[in-house]
């Protein structure tokens, strides 16, 4: 099961408790005493700069795959923290990201500090609407031996998601995870049933069958997950699988995981099959096959979201980290009408960015 830490940030005295909880995450990805010390200091500073900027908001840490590269199963993770609020946003973001620049007459070292500390930064801010400020910190990276070493050559697409537990348990009984089997890469988003540890659970089973069975296509590995999932709650779960080479994406789900896909200027809704992966299957599963091209990006969220949340439109945001694009689309659907009742979950597949010359 996978540690959720979700600390508002609302006074002085929360700034600890995010510390804390970027140490507990870095011990969980394993890392060294070097990493661990610019994981809390990255949380430290995020935290401090919602209190001094935006009057709060709410920090998410989390153990994550890197979003270029699918972790393999039995590799830890990074530690990724995410900085939401719904404050005055940041008029020149440039500006704030260069060490020295403050608007409160302080040293004005908690972006820079952080963009430079951190494996990836990334931030996303409308004035007025607010800021999502979010940095990975994983193992220190060993230098090449040699000059000609073979790197692992980067996928053509890149994920990235957040998980908010609900009211602010250990746990969640949302995951997602990716998982790249040759030409193939497949993201999954699992809702376990209910909330709590015995959801996390069930989620956590589907996690360990995507890591096992990635290179099998989305109605057989669902078929795969309803079998190791049969001890459990059991859990909807949807899986969209990108085939680099034929640029095509294959997507099939159980359940009500909602999945949306950036067709030119809108969103076409891929629909899933009522049921519930570990209990009660379909007896057939459907599949939606659609072309993949570079200005596609596909948003797959639990039932934490509102039905009716509307998808992101800006430029801007959609060429985002993809973790980033999840944040602002958990932001702006929530709402102090709703209530929030169960775990919320979403995650995002877009393409890389061209390299830069």
């Amino acid at each position: 099961m996978a540690r959720v830490w979700d600390v508002p940030v609302q006074d002085s005295t929360r700034v600890r408790d995010a510390r804390v909880a970027a140490e507990g995450a870095a011990a969980l990805a394993g890392l060294d005493e070097r990493r661990t010390a610019a994981v809390a200091l990255v949380a430290t500073e995020l935290a401090t700069n919602l209190l001094k900027h935006a009057g709060g908001g709410l920090l998410l840490v989390d153990v994550v795959p890197p979003p270029g590269r699918p972790a393999a199963a039995e590799e830890a993770g990074v530690v990724q923290i995410a900085a939401v609020d719904h404050g005055p946003g940041i008029a020149d973001v440039p500006a704030a990201l260069r060490d020295g620049f403050s608007t409160t007459h302080s040293l004005g070292a908690g972006l820079g500090t952080c963009r430079r500390v951190a494996d990836d930064f990334d931030l996303y801010s409308v004035p007025g609407r607010g800021t999502v400020a979010l940095a990975r910190v994983g193992p220190a990276r060993p230098a090449p031996a040699l000059a000609h070493e073979d790197v692992p050559d980067a996928p053509a697409a890149r994920a990235g998601g957040v998980v908010v537990p609900f009211a602010g348990a250990d746990f969640s009984g949302d995951a997602w995870a990716w998982a790249r089997s040759g030409d193939r890469l497949t993201l999954m988003l699992a809702d376990g049933l209910g909330h709590g540890p015995e959801a996390a659970r069930a989620s956590a089973a589907a996690v360990r069958e995507l890591h096992r069975s990635a290179h099998l296509p989305p109605p057989e590995l669902l078929r795969r997950m309803h079998g190791e999932l049969s001890g459990t709650r059991g859990a909807a779960v949807a899986l969209a699988q990108l085939e680099t080479g034929a640029a095509r994406l294959r997507f099939a789900g159980v359940g009500n995981i909602g999945a949306r896909l950036r067709d030119g200027d809108g969103w076409r809704a891929l629909l899933s099959r009522p049921g519930i992966v570990g209990v009660h299957r379909p007896a057939t599963l459907a599949e939606t096959l659609l072309p993949w091209s570079a200005d596609r990006v596909l948003i797959l969220h639990s039932d934490g979201l509102p039905s009716r949340w509307v998808p992101p439109a800006d430029p801007a945001l959609l060429a985002a980290d993809p973790a980033v694009v999840a944040a602002v689309t958990v932001r702006d659907a929530s709402s102090s009408a709703r209530p929030v009742r169960d775990d919320t979950a979403v995650a995002v597949l877009a393409p890389n960015p061209p390299e830069r010359p």
